[in-house]
């Protein structure tokens, strides 16, 4: 499941929609939206990213919250690092290789971490 996926289950959820009921509001197929939901398809559009925000009728912090997730939600991500430090290759492979095996903590500790690092050196 992606970022953004688990955010439309969750605000299904909350407000008692089913996948079947959302999916005819917005044109789309529920296959696609439980694609969507699953982490079975691509990043949406950022049409698409809206008319879930509108569907929704959710309040500015939310609706960029939304965004943001879409943003991070591509589950078929590829990695280009020719060019960077050695270090920048093997830690993409390293993870491509490890990734399946964390746990949730494992891996809420390596994206809380990623954070921190990339909050420093951006400064």
């Amino acid at each position: 499941m992606t970022p953004l996926g688990a955010k439309i289950r969750e605000l299904r959820k909350k407000r008692g929609v089913s996948l079947k009921e959302m999916a005819k509001e917005l044109s789309v197929s529920s296959a696609y939206l439980s694609a969507l939901e699953h982490g079975k398809r691509g990043r949406p559009t950022w049409f698409m990213v809206q008319r879930i925000i509108a569907y929704f009728n959710v309040i500015w912090d939310e609706a960029e919250e939304i965004q943001r997730l879409a943003e991070l939600s591509d589950p078929k991500i590829t990695l280009d690092t020719s060019g960077m430090d050695p270090k920048a290759t093997e830690l993409t492979n390293q993870l491509a290789l490890k990734i399946g095996g964390l746990s949730e903590e494992s891996l809420a500790h390596l994206l809380h971490q990623l954070r921190v690092v990339a909050a420093k050196d951006s400064v």
